[in-house]
């Protein structure tokens, strides 16, 4: 007798609308809801559980992507671009994949098998791109690397994970909740003076001193376990006419202790290098950052690829012996139209800058 599945109620919820994460099932199954999906990006916004991939055109016109090529997604999240860039393969040819969150991998991995993606063309890879050498070293070498920097959106929706500052959840912060320590034991455990040079370094908190001194003070009556009682404190350290201006009072901290938790600057800046490495010659590298100090060192990097000469400037000649391992092709960083912002409000902060193998 063929088993019957349990039918499933759908959420309820208070009101006309959904309002929290859970309570958005069309938005969390795109699939049976497609029209609903399509209602919420014309607003400009990112479907509960989805994540709309950035600047894919102009990627896709820089790489030039052939049949038969082999390339590398750096950071797979949705998916997004590894599929627009499956579709330039035809067929023919190899994607490499990472990524370091095991739970979102999962999903994608699924997503893009159900659209064709197997493992004749493509390989998921739960690993960080700082390990680049070992990856290279047996999918390698590339013809086209990409690698977009920013947090997904599924990330950041899901109060479970830890991301938000604007809902209850977990102080969390991971992109690999199984590996490292967490916010909440770095914030409990921190000293004053680290967490003020940390809201300068990872963000340019302008009130890194008084936000550190609150935290150490409620952290000694209370620990600090939750998104929300973070964000309440931070709120609480700065004054309220700063925070009718700008964005969320708590969103520059909470950048700075995810750079932290996940060690993004240290990463990418060591990784860089060994990326253009495995380049194919011709081969180009994208990268996709959403912040300035992210936006910098892939500047600096790229810069000093092409010209690595550390020779005084009145030398006549190069003597360093360091020689040049390519060409950067955007000067000025790519930016998304106003339109591409309209529908997808999360790409405003992004830049592409992109660096071509010799």
């Amino acid at each position: 007798m063929e088993e019957q599945k349990e039918h499933k109620r759908r959420v309820r919820y208070k009101g006309t609308h959904p309002r929290n994460y859970n309570e958005k099932y069309k938005e969390l199954n795109p699939e049976k809801y497609q029209g609903t999906i399509e209602h919420v990006i014309q607003k400009g916004s990112t479907p509960a559980g989805m994540h709309i991939p950035i600047l894919v055109d102009e990627i896709l016109d820089f790489l030039k992507i052939e049949p038969g090529q082999n390339g590398l997604d750096a950071t797979l999240g949705y998916g997004g671009h590894s599929s627009r860039m499956l579709a330039c393969l035809q067929g023919k040819g190899h994607l490499c994949a990472l990524d370091v969150d095991p739970i979102e991998m999962a999903k994608t991995k699924e997503r893009l098998a159900a659209q064709g993606y197997g493992p004749e063309i493509l390989t998921i890879l739960h690993q960080n791109f700082a390990n680049i050498d070992q990856v290279a070293a047996e999918y390698g070498p590339f013809d086209f690397i990409l690698a977009d920097l920013g947090v997904s959106s599924m990330q950041i929706d899901n109060p479970e994970r830890g991301f938000s500052y604007k809902v209850e959840g977990p102080l969390d912060l991971r992109l690999n909740p199984d590996k490292g320590i967490s916010a909440a034991e770095r914030i409990n455990t921190i000293s004053m003076d680290e967490l003020e040079g940390m809201l300068i370094e990872n963000s340019d908190e302008p009130y890194a001193y008084e936000i550190a001194k609150t935290v150490v003070e409620e952290r000694r009556k209370k620990k600090i376990e939750t998104t929300k009682e973070l964000s309440d404190i931070i709120k609480g350290a700065i004054p309220m006419k700063v925070q009718s201006k700008g964005g969320h009072p708590a969103k520059k901290t909470f950048q700075a202790i995810r750079i932290e938790v996940n060690r993004e600057l240290e990463v990418l800046s060591q990784s860089l290098d060994t990326m253009i490495d495995h380049l194919k010659p011709g081969g180009r590298i994208c990268i996709i950052t959403f912040h300035s100090l992210e936006d910098r060192i892939v500047k600096v990097k790229f810069k000093e690829n092409e010209n690595p000469c550390t020779c005084p400037p009145n030398f006549p000649v190069c003597v360093c012996g360091k020689v040049s391992k390519g060409k950067v092709i955007t000067r000025k960083p790519i930016i998304p139209s106003e339109e591409e912002i309209e529908v997808n409000k999360r790409a405003k902060s992004s830049k592409l800058r992109i660096f071509e193998r010799r």
